[in-house]
């Protein structure tokens, strides 16, 4: 089906022409004869790369161009949201008699931005959408049509049940909005397709073919039938897989199972691959060496990653901070790098397609058993999915590294069936949380009431009425055992500590964590690292890193000194790397010095950073709700202490817009301590100061004069 023949208004194919669709793929034809332009919801269940987002923009031109309600589209991780953001913001250049505004929003839990509701496309996290709803935002029962993207997560035990909840929520609204889910191919679709009250559009079609295979003795045997060889090295049989690919022309990407294998993978690979590099392919990736250099801090692994970028090869995993992370992916795409080893974050994160995949080990650390187990079927399927990159190549090929046991791993993974979707929103902590919610945003609901809310999830489909009824009772107790809420003649109300839990969106488990810590806070001495010990041992708080050996006596040894902080004594036990990490930050520790003393990578540092902001805001607003106005103060200064990673010397200076960590330390060093000794100094003298300059200067007198007045 060709784009011109969709009833669309004109403006809309020709903006989709100018993108350069002109065609639809089968997955998409047979979403159109399933009534997506009808207003239908549909279930779209198929392989990665076969033209989702073009559904998902077909359902938005459709519904901009005959109604005036609001379009939520729902990601499930930040980095696909700023994607997709990019994709969609293209819409508001079209006229269709409505001018189009495209907002993004995912963080920030406990406010509402006003810009979403004066836009009508809005890119949600999950977990931004459900805060709105908690929130009871008016402009909900404006949603007309819903696009949740990986449909498949709500299987997944953290961020599952929160989707659950809000297409739960979504599809009992009055209007009715019509829902198009796009899900990676699972085996009980249909049962999905049900729940949800779409029509199932079920396809394997990609625009690459994809051929998977198993290496085993010095073959791989491909499940199309054909056999070739792979002459072995001493890199390793991944890196001569990859190798082999790059020398045909194409791109690798290499599956690792941990961050140290990828690093090590990467590094195999460099000499060979630079060798195949023509001149000017060797000129670009010394300059994005160098760009790497010039805008990070020069640790170990950034020194290792910028070595290795020259030579056609990188490696990417969380660790990496957000720079250096956009620039490989920027390179890989341009096809300057060449081989890619990466943890399998990225087959979730970001669209980086490769013409060969190489899974070098099925096997994955799980920290609930405390070993390594095999992934799943569903993420082998995710892992292959991102072999053979549409117009660059003819063919995609995934091949997973055996040990002797080819045979099992091709009817296990390559022609078993993906498992099936199960909910995890019958958990405790999952059910105790989303109680709570449905408690606060309906006030006065009965129990019945609710077991017939979370009869309509897609856990109220799998389980039996008596099992969901027995497990609502048991969260009811603890909510109420907790003060949570209270109840009145069969009728259910959050306290206003539930409220305030739910909005500040925290497990009701740390809240009340939260509210008897600070209870037991003493009136006369700061506990900066008692607080931040408390942030890191919450179920909330990630990345959780354990103390290594080594760790242990600088550990006791930290207790020791900030004993005077402590809320209650603690061993090394107790405690873990993050809480170090932390602790060293707030200290002024650079990058460089986290990574050398703790092996804590700046992408680690950053989201601890953005959780223990939240979580001390968190604690915060329970101090405040529970009369200890006392206490304010030094949450807010924790916070701007974990924020700039500062001394408290330096609180007053990086209230200016424009002063950090490092110019308000150099500041304090040319005895400028506080605001009143920088409206003190004039401009010329300012201008002199190192990293400050004549423009700088300017900017952050025109600053003070905001702040001070």
């Amino acid at each position: 089906m060709k784009i011109e023949k969709l009833k669309l208004p004109d403006s809309a194919i020709d903006f989709l022409k100018s993108q350069g669709f002109e065609k639809l793929y089968p997955p998409q034809a047979d979403c159109i004869k399933s009534g997506l332009l009808d207003g239908k919801s549909i279930l779209v269940s198929a392989p990665t790369a076969s033209g989702k987002t073009l559904i998902a923009m077909l359902a938005m031109l459709n519904y901009l161009s005959k109604n005036n309600g609001k379009i939520i589209y729902l990601s499930p991780l930040r980095a696909l949201a700023a994607e997709k953001f990019a994709e969609f913001k293209k819409l508001e250049k079209i006229s269709i008699g409505k001018k189009i505004k495209t907002s993004i929003s995912t963080g920030d839990f406990e406010h509402i931005e006003k810009n979403l509701e004066n836009s009508n496309v809005l890119i949600l996290t999950n977990e931004k959408m459900d805060s709105i709803i908690r929130h009871g935002a008016e402009w909900v029962d404006e949603i007309g049509l819903v696009i949740s993207d990986e449909v498949h997560l709500i299987g997944d035990e953290s961020r599952g049940p929160t989707l659950e909840m809000i297409l739960t929520h979504l599809k009992l609204l009055d209007l009715k909005p019509q829902i198009v889910g796009l899900s990676a191919t699972i085996t009980n679709s249909d049962e999905i397709a049900k729940w949800l009250d779409c029509k199932l559009v079920k396809n394997d079609w990609r625009p690459v073919p994809l051929s998977e295979g198993v290496y085993d003795g010095g073959k791989v045997m491909m499940s199309d039938g054909e056999i070739f060889e792979v002459k072995p090295s001493l890199r390793g049989i991944p890196i001569d897989l990859g190798v082999q690919c790059v020398q045909q022309g194409g791109q690798s990407l290499v599956f690792a199972e941990t961050r140290v294998r990828s690093k090590s993978l990467a590094t195999k690979a460099a000499d060979i691959i630079s060798e195949m590099l023509e001149k000017k392919e060797l000129t670009s990736l010394e300059k994005t060496s160098k760009q790497i250099l010039a805008e990070n801090e020069h640790t170990e692994i950034v020194k290792t990653l910028a070595i290795l970028v020259k030579k056609g090869v990188a490696f990417h995993h969380a660790g990496l901070n957000q720079k250096c992370r956009e620039i490989v992916e920027k390179e890989f795409r341009k096809g300057t790098i060449k081989l890619l080893s990466s943890t399998p974050t990225l087959a979730a994160g970001v669209n980086l397609p490769a013409r060969r995949v190489v899974i070098s080990n099925i096997n994955r650390y799980n920290a609930k058993v405390g070993a390594n187990r095999p992934i799943s079927i569903l993420e082998y399927k995710q892992l292959c999915g991102r072999a053979g990159r549409p117009q660059y190549d003819d063919y995609g090929e995934s091949i997973i590294v055996g040990n002797g046991n080819a045979e099992d791993l091709t009817e296990y993974y390559i022609h078993g069936e993906p498992e099936p979707i199960i909910s995890k929103i019958t958990d405790d902590k999952s059910l105790r949380t989303h109680i709570l919610s449905v408690i606060v945003t309906h006030p006065g609901i009965k129990k019945e009431e609710l077991l017939k809310f979370f009869l309509q999830t897609l856990g109220g489909l799998q389980s039996s009425k008596a099992t969901l009824s027995f497990a609502i009772n048991i969260a009811l107790r603890f909510l109420s055992s907790q003060q949570l809420i209270i109840k009145k003649d069969e009728r259910f109300a959050a306290t206003p500590f539930g409220k305030k839990t739910s909005m500040l969106y925290i497990d009701p488990l740390t809240a009340t964590s939260f509210r008897d810590t600070i209870d037991n806070v003493s009136q006369q001495r700061k506990h900066t690292f008692g607080f931040l010990h408390l942030i890191t041992t919450c179920e909330e708080f990630f990345p959780k890193f354990s103390l290594r050996n080594k760790d242990y006596e600088s550990t006791s040894l930290m207790i020791e000194n900030h004993s005077s902080e402590l809320i209650e004594p603690i061993s090394e036990y107790d405690c873990t790397r993050s809480l170090l990490a932390l602790q060293m930050w707030i200290t002024e520790s650079t990058e460089l010095s986290l990574s050398d003393t703790l092996g804590i990578e700046a992408g680690d540092m950053h989201r601890m950073v953005e959780n223990a902001n939240w979580l001390s805001y968190c604690l915060r607003e329970i101090s405040k709700h529970i009369e200890r106005p006392e206490l304010l103060e030094e949450f807010d200064d924790l916070r701007k202490r974990i924020v700039y990673g500062i001394r408290d010397e330096l609180l007053d200076l990086v209230r200016v817009k424009g002063i950090g960590r490092i110019r308000a330390r150099i500041l304090f060093k040319h005895n400028i301590k506080n605001l009143d000794d920088l409206a003190k100094i004039p401009i010329n003298k300012l201008a002199e100061i190192d990293k400050i300059g004549l423009t700088i200067a300017n900017n952050i007198k025109a600053e003070l004069k905001k702040v001070r007045y």
